[in-house]
């Protein structure tokens, strides 16, 4: 493989080495028809379909793969870019077939995209492209709550999620499921508490995770915990910046470089990322940011000193050409395939620590997971046993107090009685899900004796159960 592919035939390159590299592991553990079938994507479709906008009809073009249907729904974003095409689309959907198993979330893997730089167009005109584009895909079966249930990605969001949970219901009235047609809505349409940070919250209760294991720490070569870690993360988007506020708010954290697309930050001494986040909205880069260094060439931050590195931006940002560069000692994946296949394998026999991707950034199918859980129960989580929780930590503290004869502190009465709100419970479920996960990778990586990344562990692990998956229906 080379990286000087196009970017979408690159990406998925490398997804499909990546798999190799793990099948090959596994030796004759698969018969080579299962493998095919794994690897395999299910279906593919590109529509192209009319819009008029301002007066002018305009032809736009956008792809839903499904990889796998090995369960139901299949799972994967809708991302508009105007570099999107159908070697892309099909990488992320593959790519969401392993990230599901890895996280033990039940779907199959799926991923749309739709050729479009949405910075051109209005809010008008954007909803009805997105609702012409929902109506192609629902018409020809690919998306519904029990096959194939969308979400956010790169370039959309809660409003375009709206638009295509809407547009479902007005084709599909007698379905009282539509609400579990597309995840990532607001949340007074159907949304979770907690879905918008989902993916970055997910990158910390990982990080998390990994120092919580010293031996993996130190084959990294760091030591202790994530306070005072240095870390530079590239793209301040909703992942890259909620993984960069809750690491360096609630675990203490150094941001010390911050590179977008106008270039790059950076401040030895730590930024503030919900300063750098409004300066960023309001002048559009992080040019001019006081208080920090400006580097025009971002991308050659990627290569600066740090102790751990989070691309949160695209995939193909670290390759071949650049790997060799790359000073951090661990690489967490917040985006898509951002370390190629070339790069993966430099900085592996560099001994630098790869915190995968499909593991890393699950945080988001996850609670994907929960909110399309809560739309088709029709039941907010915590509704029915909120009360009752508090009516029980109320009754404790006073048999504590009678027992003890001693007034209960305010601070101890009001985090004892609270009960867990839909928020509490998402994130608890959360960061279980991110904890378990970590744990089955690195525990496979120590144990055997030709694991030595975190990479291969995780789709070994996804692997297997995915095969298992088939043998339960008789595949094999």
């Amino acid at each position: 493989m080379t990286d000087k592919e196009p970017q979408g035939a690159a990406f998925r390159r490398s997804v499909d080495h990546m798999v190799d590299r793990a099948l090959e592991l596994m030796g004759e553990e698969l018969e080579p028809g299962t493998r095919e079938a794994i690897k395999t994507c299910s279906s593919v479709i590109q529509v192209r379909f009319p819009v008029r906008i301002k007066g002018r009809v305009q032809v736009f073009t956008g792809w839903r793969a499904v990889h796998s249907i090995h369960r139901l729904p299949a799972k994967g974003g809708i991302r508009y870019a105007s570099t999107v095409d159908q070697d892309e689309v099909e990488a992320l959907a593959a790519l969401m077939t392993y990230k599901c198993a890895i996280v033990d979330v039940p779907f199959g893997g799926s991923k749309g995209g739709l050729l479009i730089e949405p910075l051109n167009y209005d809010r008008e005109d954007l909803e009805q492209i997105t609702r012409r584009f929902a109506r192609e895909l629902i018409r020809k079966g690919f998306l519904s709550p029990a096959t194939n249930v969308p979400a956010p990605d790169m370039g959309t969001g809660q409003r375009e999620m709206a638009w295509i949970a809407d547009t479902y219901k007005h084709l599909e009235p007698e379905d009282i499921n539509y609400l579990a047609c597309v995840t990532g809505k607001p949340v007074h349409m159907g949304g979770i508490t907690g879905r918008i940070e989902a993916t970055g919250r997910g990158v910390q209760y990982a990080l998390q995770e990994f120092f919580r294991h010293p031996e993996d720490v130190s084959r990294a070569g760091l030591d202790g915990t994530l306070e005072g870690k240095r870390i530079i993360v590239q793209g301040l988007g909703n992942v890259g910046y909620h993984a960069a506020r809750f690491l360096s708010e609630e675990d203490g954290a150094v941001i010390v470089g911050i590179i977008e697309r106008d270039g790059a930050i950076t401040n030895v001494d730590g930024l503030n990322i919900e300063e750098v986040h409004h300066w960023l909205n309001e002048h559009k880069g992080v040019k001019g940011f006081p208080g920090a260094s400006f580097h025009s060439d971002g991308a050659a931050i990627l290569a600066a000193p740090c102790d751990i590195l989070i691309p949160a931006a695209l995939e193909g940002q670290i390759t071949g050409d650049n790997a060799t560069n790359i000073q951090a000692r661990v690489i967490a994946e917040a985006a898509n395939g951002p370390v190629s296949f070339a790069a993966d394998d430099i900085l592996r026999r560099r001994g630098v620590t790869i915190i995968p991707d499909a593991y890393l950034n699950a945080g988001g199918v996850t609670v994907s997971y929960f909110e399309w859980v809560r739309n088709l129960s029709h039941m907010r989580f915590g509704r029915m046993e909120r009360r009752y929780d508090e009516t029980r930590g109320r009754q404790l503290l006073q048999a504590m107090s009678a027992l003890t004869g001693r007034v209960i502190p305010e601070w101890m009465t009001e985090s004892i009685v609270r009960g867990a709100d839909e928020l509490d419970l998402v994130r608890s479920g959360l960061d279980d899900t991110m904890r378990l996960a970590y744990q089955q990778i690195s525990e496979l990586r120590t144990t055997h004796p030709d694991i030595h990344d975190l990479r291969t562990a995780a789709y070994v692990i996804a692997i297997k159960k995915i095969a298992r998956s088939y043998m339960d229906v008789g595949l094999n």
